[in-house]
């Protein structure tokens, strides 16, 4: 193949190659300063390039302004290699599933780091992240999520980076990750009218397996997920008692049964399957908050009570005002990890203490009151 002819320009040190269609490509030929080594070199082709820039660009890597054709290859090398093995968020979220792959709300917490974290943090070491950064998603979130949920995405954020300082794959962030103040110890409660409305919409409604959830959950404090997954090998009717696999509080738990809740277990209908509340083609039911909602509407209830959960809170509520039951006990009853979180009903045993002393406080009124009735022995 033939050599093709350099045409010297006007500029030292620049010469360029035209083709049939008049197309140039720039050579330059330099002295880095202080240095004896020739550099020769093309520069990138560009249809607007002229001597007159192929030279200022000769003059800029002459005087170290600009990176050589191989020192920008080493450059851009090294990046290359230092991105490799820079432990971002993504990677760290990655060690973070890889390392607790049982974890309970590994799917809720996935949904929140692709929705929330990934596009704002996920190419960032921690070291990188401003608090700045993290103060305005905290804000950008506010706008149109809950406390709880934005609470819940920076916890996320903190688990995933504390991860990786435990397992020494990264430093911690620099910052504390300031979280919003969350006022949610809402505790649902009903009217015994209400309860009566509710019940009365649950009978006359056409979904028959979702009012029986829904009894369940007043007769038992299980929680909306416990009874979607409630198999029949987990109730013992002998003993009277319904085994709750993996509760949201942690350990697995035995609760009893009281008698309207073995009575409407015993009388529901087995199907195929070892689910109590299957869906049609057997499987667990992921949510039935449609039919939920038109039996609330059908009892008159608020809008803001959830059924699942308020009913939850009635049963707790219920034991707890009758003073007939201590808080170790509904913890158990609730299955509540921490006892911090059935303190929210220790005003309603309060109540219930009150009304004993109450109670205390009219008879020793009534035992003053008959004491002065007697009338005094004459001498």
């Amino acid at each position: 193949m033939p050599t093709i002819k350099r045409i010297p320009s006007k500029y030292a040190g620049v010469n360029y190659t035209e083709d049939p269609y008049g197309n140039r490509t720039y050579y330059i030929r330099y002295r880095k300063k202080g240095q004896r080594k020739v550099i020769e070199e093309k520069i990138k082709f560009s249809l607007d390039m002229t001597p007159a820039k192929a030279a200022g660009i000769r003059a800029d890597r002459i005087y170290g302004k600009e990176l050589s054709n191989k020192e920008a290859r080493i450059q851009a090398q090294k990046v290359k290699d230092a991105e490799a093995g820079k432990m971002t968020i993504d990677r760290l979220w990655t060690a973070y599933k890889e390392a607790r792959p049982d974890l309970k709300a590994l799917k809720t917490d996935e949904s929140r780091y692709h929705k929330y974290l990934l596009s704002p943090f996920g190419d960032k070491e921690p070291k990188e992240i401003l608090q700045f950064d993290v103060d305005r998603l905290r804000l950008s979130l506010g706008k149109s999520r809950s406390p709880q949920t934005v609470k819940h995405v920076l916890i996320l954020l903190d688990r995933i980076v504390n991860h990786g300082v435990k397992k020494g794959l990264s430093t911690a962030l620099p910052f504390k990750v300031q979280k919003p103040e969350v006022h949610n110890n809402k505790t649902e409660d009903l009217t015994d009218e209400q309860i009566r409305d509710l019940l009365h919409a649950i009978d006359e409604d056409s979904n028959v397996q979702v009012g029986n959830m829904l009894k369940l959950a007043l007769f038992t404090g299980m929680r909306r997920g416990e009874i979607f997954k409630l198999q029949w090998q987990d109730i013992d009717f002998r003993r009277g008692h319904i085994a709750i696999r993996n509760p949201k509080g942690g350990k697995d738990a035995v609760i009893p049964m009281s008698e309207p809740a073995q009575a409407l277990l015993e009388n529901i209908p087995k199907k195929k399957g070892p689910l109590v509340f299957p869906t049609h083609d057997g499987k667990q039911h992921v949510t039935v908050q449609n039919q939920v909602r038109r039996i609330r509407e059908a009892a008159g209830l608020p809008k803001d009570f959830r059924p699942f959960h308020g009913l939850r809170h009635v049963f707790a509520s219920m034991l707890a005002s009758s003073g007939k039951i201590d808080m170790y006990t509904l913890q158990k009853l609730l299955t509540h990890k921490s006892p911090l979180m059935t303190q929210r009903y220790s005003h309603l045993r309060d109540e219930a203490v009150k009304r004993a002393a109450t109670v205390a406080g009219d008879l020793f009124d009534q035992v003053m009151r008959t004491e002065k009735k007697i009338a005094p022995i004459k001498k």
